[in-house]
């Protein structure tokens, strides 16, 4: 017997109060597959495609296991020798070669990379002419696979990957797969390799950011087909690095929390998922209740305001009946 949920109005009407006194631009909300809730800025805000930073990074994480699934790439063990030989092979630190797939994924490549440090959110790969040599040239201080440190060169490498191995630019194997099947609108932008970005590159609309956390709370089902291998789903959604206990565990480019305060055991009854963009732009997945909550925001000094609204007013909203 599944646990059913009302929603406390009076937590919906606190988050309402609460978003108009900050840098919130949308915020929409939606239950058992319907609209219960949504604020705009104004009607531009609504209508069109909007920044959402490091959401990216989720959306690159589907495309991969779609990737797997479509038999363009082999397995999370490929490394990145296989797919840029002529950079790795130049390389003096010969544990490059052990990098792989999944390694970008979870972030366990080992690079030194401050990027929640001294580069204070804002990774300078962005300037070189390069990006992908710039992320492989960076020295490793841990060993591959040992230890998450949050590093948007991982993403964009991935990027890259896809690109080689579809034969594709990653925005036209996006449409294919993906955005054409959820009727999505988005840019893409590109490196001056062409190579999209894959750490901030994707501009979408607030509808549409919704559209792709439904797909995921449905285990990758859209209109009878199965767009993302639900296993995958499962597997990329799952707990594993707990690096950053403020924000919650770290997965395939997703985060993943508890919906109580203790981050230390999680089960899968009791945990919430969510892509998280720099500003406050967020994707989140509330299995429990069924529900999928969107934010986009210029909280640029405070990205993690909306995750405190939806802890604080959203997910208290839902009671048991």
């Amino acid at each position: 017997m599944s646990i059913q949920y009302h929603i406390d109005e009076s937590f919906i009407q606190d988050l309402n109060k609460a978003i108009k006194k900050v840098k919130i631009k949308s915020c929409v909300m939606i239950k058992d597959g319907s609209m219960i809730y949504e604020y705009h800025k104004n009607r531009k805000v609504r209508d069109n495609l909007q920044k959402v930073n490091s959401c990216t990074k989720s959306i690159v994480s589907a495309l991969i296991g779609i990737a797997i699934q479509e038999g363009y790439i082999s397995s999370l063990d490929e490394t990145l020798e296989h797919y840029f030989p002529k950079i790795i092979n130049k390389q003096t630190d010969k544990r490059k070669k052990e990098i792989t797939i999944e390694h970008l994924l979870t972030m366990t490549a080992g690079f030194d990379w401050p990027e929640f440090g001294e580069w204070d959110s804002f990774a300078p790969m962005v300037y070189s002419n390069d990006i992908v040599k710039f992320v492989i040239d960076r020295p490793l201080i841990d060993e591959p696979g040992i230890k998450m440190n949050y590093n948007s060169g991982c993403s964009h490498l991935l990027t890259a990957i896809l690109q080689i191995a579809t034969g594709l630019k990653v925005s036209i194997f996006a449409e294919k797969y993906l955005f054409d099947p959820l009727e999505m609108k988005y840019h893409w932008f590109e490196d001056n390799k062409g190579i999209n970005h894959g750490a901030d590159g994707l501009r979408l609309t607030p509808y549409d950011m919704a559209k792709f956390g439904q797909l995921y709370l449905q285990k990758g089902m859209w209109n009878a087909k199965q767009l993302i291998p639900e296993q995958w789903i499962k597997r990329s959604t799952e707990p594993k690095y707990l690096t950053y206990d403020f924000i919650g565990h770290y997965s395939y480019h997703w985060w993943v929390k508890n919906i109580e305060s203790d981050n230390s055991h999680l089960s899968a009854d009791n945990r919430f998922f969510f892509a998280l963009g720099h500003g406050g732009q967020y994707i989140c997945i509330i299995p429990h209740a069924n529900a999928v909550v969107v934010f986009t925001s210029d909280m640029y000094n405070d990205s993690l305001k909306p995750l405190e609204y939806i802890e604080k007013f959203i997910i208290k909203s839902f009671s048991y009946c």
